[in-house]
């Protein structure tokens, strides 16, 4: 492999093209595989929301327990290039593409549905954690200052935007198996790109740093992913409702593809503002920013009835604006966190390991958590009682703000840790 020095700051937009379009299909699958398949499951298949909810929190635990060991497999992959990290990611993306076309169009019978479900379950998120902790990973190599791993991040979050507000479009208005061939070019595309893309630098260390619990040597890796994981479970549990909400408390299915697509197309046209303010305001105070704008937005929508489809579209394009900061920010106080802790070079799939597994972990306690205690408080899909309508807009709303609150609270606590230019600090991570 060439090193390349802060490669998507010194070259060219077609450099960040190539190592973002990996960020399309990744999210592009992301929407109906995390937000879409329970509504779908409820209500195409019958299946209860209990039973759903406890099958994704396992689902995604055991994927989320696999993610760190991945990420040492691909910094082994990246050291020794055996296998090589393409031939990786192809068969990654063709277990992905199968998967996903058998989760939305299952061919077995109703009696194998549960165990069916759960298997396409495992495979797609297994092969979705080695691409995107590959991608992840490789990103993290790149290295450069605050403002050049902001771009890294900015390519490859704004691309995966996009790929969001595709999905969000054609799910809506497609047959399943048009979504899963779109899914399989948009894979083989991007991957194309990726072979072209400026690669990492060579390993100085060789394959030393393999070890699965380095970065939890690292006390600021320690502080940045207890933040990460808290703002997570804030952003997961709407993305987990949204559908209901939109159904049920605004009565507007109809407009479900308008509301989700100003959602992320607010997010994908905010990406660059947020970049460009990176120098001025530094990573920590940009993050914040974005989480006291998406709670004042979110906040507002604890009032809303039914066909105030409207005022809930501003919101949308409000809290998109704040899932800007959101998406740039952590990531790339990760890459810094790896460049100063001072034994992580060539560990960087280990770091992305754990971070993907924080974040599928968000996912699993939204959906294992809110919709068990949504179906025991008296809510079910199409249940337009005022009680049942309560319970949604409680879960909904003022679960996400009160944990977005703490999350604020912790960073303006942490942010100089994070940044500080000494490696390592004695003091507890506490």
């Amino acid at each position: 492999m060439t090193a390349i020095s802060h490669p998507l700051t010194l070259g060219s937009a077609v450099q960040g093209l190539a190592y973002g379009a990996l960020g399309l299909p990744l999210a592009f699958l992301a929407l109906p595989l995390y937000v879409s398949l329970p509504n779908h499951y409820a209500t195409q298949y019958g299946l209860p929301l209990a039973g759903i909810g406890t099958l994704l929190l396992a689902s995604r635990a055991a994927d989320a327990m696999a993610d760190p060991w991945i990420g040492t497999r691909i910094d082994r992959c990246f050291a020794r290039k055996t296998p090589p990290v393409m031939g990786l990611a192809w068969v990654s993306a063709l277990l992905l593409a199968l998967s996903f076309a058998l989760i939305f169009e299952p061919p077995w019978p109703a009696s194998l549905m549960w165990p069916g479900l759960a298997l396409a379950l495992i495979l797609a998120h297994l092969a979705f954690s080695t691409l995107s902790t590959l991608h992840q990973a490789w990103g993290a190599r790149l290295g450069g200052d605050e403002r050049g791993r902001s771009r890294v991040v900015a390519w490859r979050e704004g691309l995966g935007l996009g790929g969001v507000l595709l999905a969000s479009v054609l799910t809506a208005s497609v047959a399943p198996r048009v979504t899963s061939l779109v899914l399989a070019v948009l894979l083989g595309i991007a991957l194309l790109l990726l072979a072209r893309a400026p690669e990492p630098g060579p390993d100085r260390q060789g394959d030393q740093h393999t070890d699965i619990g380095l970065p939890w040597r690292n006390p600021r890796f320690a502080r940045l992913l207890s933040l990460f994981m808290l703002n997570g479970i804030a952003s997961a549990v709407p993305a987990t409702l949204v559908v209901f909400f939109i159904n049920d408390r605004l009565q507007s299915p109809q407009h479900t593809p308008l509301l989700l697509g100003a959602y992320f197309l607010a997010a994908g046209l905010s990406v660059p503002f947020w970049s460009k303010l990176v120098p001025r305001l530094g990573l920590p105070r940009l993050w914040l920013t974005g989480m006291a704008i998406a709670v004042t937005a979110f906040v507002g929508t604890l009032g809303l009835q039914a066909g105030q489809t409207g005022l809930f579209a501003l919101i949308c394009m409000a809290s998109g604006i704040a899932l800007g900061a959101d998406l740039i920010a952590p990531a790339a106080l990760l890459t810094g966190v790896i460049q100063q802790g001072g034994d992580a070079h060539g560990a960087e799939g280990a770091y992305a390991g754990w971070w993907n597994a924080a974040a599928k972990l968000n996912l699993a306690l939204a959906a294992g958590a809110t919709l068990p205690l949504l179906s025991w408080a008296g809510y079910s899909p199409s249940d337009r009682s005022a009680g049942s309508l309560q319970a949604l807009s409680l879960a909904y709303v003022l679960l996400p703000c009160i944990l977005k609150t703490m999350t604020i609270a912790l960073l303006m606590r942490w942010q100089h840790l994070l940044t500080t230019p000494n490696p390592l600090e004695p003091e507890p991570c506490a």
